[in-house]
């Protein structure tokens, strides 16, 4: 037997005769194991075809100084909590630039509008007992592979997207397939590995329609049909598999409640024999109402991720009083804590979150938690401010401490998509074992 598997390796060659081939070997596989490491980083960025095949091939490996071999999700491996953690330095950040992605938002390109500093970028999340790997968009598009992929939300969701598409760009660029000419519904795919990526822009999630441009806050009044969904999306996502819910800045504004046809109440809209129900009655109904219509969506199989409120970062007033993000570095997870706004919608999505996905798992459909909550609210540093646009252009924007500069902390939430994507992978694997088990 040991002879047979010998030939199978060097040829018909008695052990005798196979003992200077063997050395030679050895040698050889000290050099290339030597060798290697040590030109890797002359061809890891390469933009040529050839290079990138051959990455391709190997996508565990293709950034392991990115903490990229692992291909079980963290949380696999102990019980961890990858949402709870503190912001380490990462000097090998960004793995991108305004200069080499061209899907930026012109008011989240920092640094193209002359950000000063750059230290806001050399950080990455790390949680409490674990490690979270940074982005591999090798792996991640092998995941996605024939799959679809909707953002549903404000413009907060198309940030993400946007910062997921340049991270995307070190594999592969996206063709534009959407038939609208904006970018409040845009359809990108990536050929190679059939992805497709939508966004759909509802920053209220139900049916709204602004009713006055200004409002009793110069911010406009909206009326919002609070239980029934924005068609807009609710019709679009029935094929998706993977659909990211999000909102939360838009009910900040004066708006009017509608149910079943009728003004049942308002966010400070000043209208006369109208209850103010605060905005939070709004959002509380928003989701709810977002979460049933996505659980009656018979053929929907896909998984719903809600990824959790982005707290914003004002200090020394409101968005549109002069309030501003000077911050240039993370805080500490001792230093500060959700409170206010920010806390009644988090704890609102928590409660509409866990009544949908207990009467999803009756339906069959999957729901999971995406807590992008805690790690951004520890960063104050990773906003626009004022370097959305050129210092002397006329033009009325306020200082932006809602949306994220790019690259940036938001960046991250791409490291959470991959790390619970690849626990689906772990989760379909555990359940065809007991299939096969009970069969």
């Amino acid at each position: 037997m040991k002879f047979q598997a010998m030939e199978l390796l060097f040829g018909k060659n008695t052990p005798k005769q196979m003992i200077p081939k063997v050395t030679l070997l050895a040698i050889f596989a000290i050099l290339v194991f030597t060798i290697t490491p040590l030109s890797y980083p002359l061809f890891r960025y390469s933009s040529t075809m050839k290079n990138i095949k051959q990455i391709k091939q190997q996508p565990s490996s293709a950034f392991d100084d990115l903490n990229e071999s692992s291909s079980l999700p963290s949380s696999s491996i102990k019980k961890c909590d990858i949402f709870n953690g503190e912001w380490v330095a990462n000097p090998k950040a960004p793995y991108y630039t305004n200069e080499t992605c061209w899907a930026i938002h012109e008011h989240q390109n920092c640094m193209k509008y002359g950000r000063p500093d750059s230290e806001f970028l050399k950080w990455k999340w790390r949680p409490f007992g674990c490690e979270l790997p940074v982005f591999n968009p090798f792996q991640f598009l092998e995941i996605v592979r024939g799959k679809s992929m909707a953002f549903v939300g404000d413009s907060v969701g198309r940030n993400q997207m946007q910062s997921m598409i340049c991270l995307l760009s070190r594999v592969e660029w996206p063709i534009v397939v959407s038939h609208r000419e904006n970018d409040y519904f845009m359809v990108w795919n990536y050929p190679t590995y059939n992805f497709t990526l939508s966004s759909f822009w509802t920053p209220h999630l139900v049916r709204s329609k602004e009713s006055d441009q200004k409002g009793p806050t110069s911010t406009g009044l909206f009326n919002l049909y609070i239980d029934e969904p924005d068609e807009n999306w609710i019709t679009q996502i029935e094929d998706f598999d993977y659909v990211i819910l999000n909102g939360g800045h838009w009910f900040t504004r004066s708006m009017v409640f509608h149910e079943n046809q009728k003004i049942v109440g308002c966010h400070y809209c000043l209208l006369e024999n109208v209850p103010d129900l605060t905005m939070y009655h709004g959002y509380r109904r928003a989701f709810r109402t977002a979460f049933k219509a996505i659980n009656n969506l018979k053929n929907f199989k896909g998984i719903t991720f809600l990824r959790t409120f982005s707290p914003s970062h004002f200090e020394n007033g409101i968005w549109n009083q002069g309030g501003d993000c000077v911050r240039r570095k993370p805080f500490r997870s001792n230093e500060t804590e959700l409170e206010g706004v920010g806390l009644e919608f988090y704890m609102i999505q928590l409660e509409e979150f866990k009544v949908a996905e207990k009467e999803g798992r009756r339906r069959g459909k999957k729901f999971r938690l995406y807590d992008v909550t805690q790690a951004t609210m520890l960063r104050p540093d990773g906003h626009p401010s004022r370097f959305g646009h050129w210092p002397n252009e006329n033009v009325t924007l306020y200082n932006d401490c809602v949306h994220w500069c790019l690259p940036g902390p938001i960046d991250t939430w791409s490291d959470f998509l991959l790390d619970m994507l690849k626990m689906e992978g772990v989760r379909s694997a555990e359940e065809r074992r007991l299939h096969l088990k009970t069969n």
